[in-house]
């Protein structure tokens, strides 16, 4: 096997990757109690308090004449066992202070009026989710609405005199009758409210107006047909809508465009696949969206087209841009948009004429999103790299009307948090060969006073998706506590598996009728080429990950004896399993490429349950209650089948969560779960379980 190449160690990799890239059993458990575990393991207690509480910044809005920012802070309530958004702000050069308080509860979807007089935000102040807005020097929040089941999100119109919003309708009069006479129960399916666009005056007062109607279609379901973007005339809007509600049904979604003043609607396009995301040109007369153009809206790439607003043959602009651009803003130098690189994540400009793509900013590593001034000369951006946690930045472009950047300035300053964390260990982005030879990424992470001449345990958490990204992320982990394990003397190391998003579709689509199978390959290549270089010790090797990583952790369970121990959160053990309970059937169909009444060999060759008797690993199980995405019985399957041929292990259900552990205190009960499970395992360590 060929050894794996650390990009750190090769000057000329490194310069290459540079420029190309981008509650426990009861919801109402409390964290372990000093009485339950050793005095000595406090402060590993009290530094995943930490990590949970540590607050984060996101969604960055900048006024239209580009002189302040607005955005979000979220923070940890433990009292209420919640997390909460505030709206924050900086002015020029000054200080960031918060602009919003709602108590109890969050104020989110910040969004800057035409003038930047106001600022609009939607919380819920006792009446449900209700546009308010507030103006920058501070003062009472005005609200604007009193919408019957509340707001989902919002948009000013280009003069600023209106609004339009999205809402759920109501529950039916038939549904409360139905409940009165027969009880509580759903029909599958069926039993779903629709959510449509209204338009309001941008003054509190107005009458709102709903622009959108009938069961034909809702704004808002699957996974992103909510977006909706006024005309710059303001005289009609362009939204994207699917057929349901549900998830399962983002593969049909389209995009619509309604006349604001007569009501009428008319379809924009409607092509196989998903259509999402409309962004009108400056001058109004054609319109950008996002399609997989045909492709598998799974694991193919994402495209850029454009298409005139009156309607016609679209022009797909991304063909030759092998990754999935997320649209920023179309300006007059072109459409700008982040997309991955590998592990990191850049801006670029797209010319709609030419499809010429062009790199706009690479720094900081990882752009997560960016929003423009009215002019496009001022740019807020949100990002981190290895050694920060999130942060904002402004950026001024040329003022010679160029498209070139420079320098982003950070506004605020997160990091400082961790700035008495002491030496949280180094990251590297790594690369080695898989049993098939596809060449595999993923991110080292190295603890504090590494010597290069010692092997170390090696834990290795793998990232869900199948189409998500390991990066090389200061802080991080979820229920995982990587920093810990670090700071005790192991190595991390996060795969990014085939399948995973930033290298392209065609590696997204090596699992195709190979998931498990060739994850495992990527996996297990990784930890062969660690243990190789002396790095990893290769009898103290852990497994673990949350979703699709839950899959390839509970697949390794069952067909290999490398690992001391493993944890599968949310994991699938059985396709076939999974096909007939989850809420997103379509997407066991599209990898596997049958259904398991077509094809149940294929369903068999990749499930985890199918090798249950070869397994050996003691292995916890960690899953939410209401989990529609990877339903428990996948869960309870695994366990019982552990069980039966006599491996260890242990089932935590978090009650009352979905395919997320979404609070506080359960996150710390599960990070706390797998702390003890591993010490166990991989050192030999009693610390207290829950």
């Amino acid at each position: 096997m060929r050894p794996f190449v650390s990009t750190a160690q090769t000057p000329a990799a490194t310069r290459a990757l540079n420029t190309v890239l981008s509650a426990a059993l009861f919801a109402t458990i409390a964290a372990p109690s000093a009485a339950a575990q050793p005095q000595f393991q406090s402060p590993v207690l009290e530094s995943f308090r930490a990590q949970i509480a540590l607050e984060s910044v996101g969604s960055p809005r900048i006024s239209p004449d580009g002189s302040m920012i607005a955005f979000s802070v979220t923070t940890t309530d433990w009292d209420a066992n919640r997390f909460d958004q505030e709206i924050w702000l900086v002015v020029g050069n000054g200080d960031p202070f918060q602009l919003t308080r709602t108590e109890p509860g969050s104020s989110t979807g910040q969004q800057w009026s035409p003038d930047g007089s106001r600022l609009g935000f939607i919380a819920d102040r006792g009446d449900g989710p209700q546009i308010y807005v507030i103006r920058p020097e501070g003062g009472e929040a005005e609200q604007l609405t009193s919408h019957d089941g509340g707001i989902s999100a919002f948009r000013f119109s280009p003069d600023g005199g209106r609004i339009a919003f999205t809402a759920t309708d109501p529950p039916p009069d038939d549904f409360e009758e139905r409940e009165e006479r027969y009880g509580d129960y759903a029909v599958e399916d069926a039993d779903f409210r629709m959510t449509h666009l209204w338009v309001t005056d941008a003054h509190a007062g107005g009458e709102p107006r709903r622009l959108t109607g009938g069961d034909s279609y809702t704004i808002g379901g699957g996974f992103g047909g909510s977006a909706f973007a006024w005309s710059p005339d303001g005289r009609e809007i362009a939204f994207g809508h699917t057929p349901t509600p549900q998830v399962n049904s983002f593969p049909d979604a389209d995009i619509s465009v309604v006349d604001v003043g007569e009501g009428t609607v008319r379809t924009l396009v409607a092509d196989p696949g998903p259509e999402r995301g409309p962004v009108w040109s400056p001058d109004g007369a054609r319109i950008l969206y996002s399609t997989t153009a045909g492709a598998n809206p799974f694991y193919g790439n994402t495209e850029l087209a454009v298409i005139d607003a009156g309607g016609g043959q679209p022009r797909i602009l991304t063909a030759d841009f092998d990754e999935n651009p997320a649209p920023v803003a179309w300006t007059d130098e072109g459409v700008l948009f982040v997309a991955s690189q590998r592990t990191a994540r850049h801006l670029f400009l797209l010319d709609p004429e030419t499809g010429e793509v062009s790199l706009e900013a690479d720094t900081p590593e990882m752009i997560v999103t960016a929003d423009l001034s009215s002019d496009g000369s001022m740019m807020a951006l949100q990002g981190e790299d290895r050694t920060t946690v999130g942060e904002i930045f402004r950026m001024a472009r040329r003022a010679d009307g160029s498209h070139t950047a420079n320098a982003p300035q950070q506004v605020t300053d997160m990091t400082t948090q961790v700035a008495d964390w002491g030496d949280l260990g180094s990251r590297e982005v790594i690369r080695w060969e898989s049993e098939d030879g596809a060449e595999i990424e993923g991110v080292l992470m190295t603890p504090p006073g590494y010597d290069p001449g010692r092997t170390y345990p090696l834990m290795v958490v793998i990232h869900g998706g199948p189409t998500g990204t390991s990066r090389p992320q200061l802080v991080g982990g979820y229920v995982y506590p990587v920093l810990e394990w670090l700071r005790k003397g192991a190595v991390v190391m996060m795969p990014n598996y085939r399948g995973s998003a930033g290298y392209g579709a065609d590696f997204r689509a090596l699992n195709v009728r190979n998931l498990g199978v060739g994850d495992a390959w990527d996996v297990l290549s990784g930890v062969e080429a660690l243990v190789d270089r002396g790095i990893a010790d290769p009898e103290r090797v852990a497994a673990m990950g949350w979703s699709q990583g839950g899959y390839i952790s509970a697949f390794l369970t069952t067909s290999s004896d490398r690992f001391r121990a493993t944890s599968v959160g949310a994991g699938i053990s059985n396709w076939m399993t999974y096909y007939v309970n989850t809420d997103i059937h379509s997407f066991t169909r599209q990898y596997l490429k049958a259904t398991p009444w077509e094809d149940p060999d294929i369903y068999a060759k990749t499930s985890p349950m199918t090798y249950i008797r070869q397994a050996s690993t003691p292995t916890l199980i960690q899953h939410g209650e209401f989990d529609a995405r990877v339903p428990t019985p996948n869960a309870y399957e695994l366990y019982q089948g552990l069980q039966d041929v006599g491996v260890e292990t242990r089932l935590i259900i978090y009650r009352g969560f979905g395919h997320g552990i979404t609070k506080p205190r359960e996150r710390l009960a599960a990070m706390w779960h797998n702390w003890e499970w591993f010490a166990r395992h991989i050192w030999g360590e009693t610390v207290g379980a829950t």
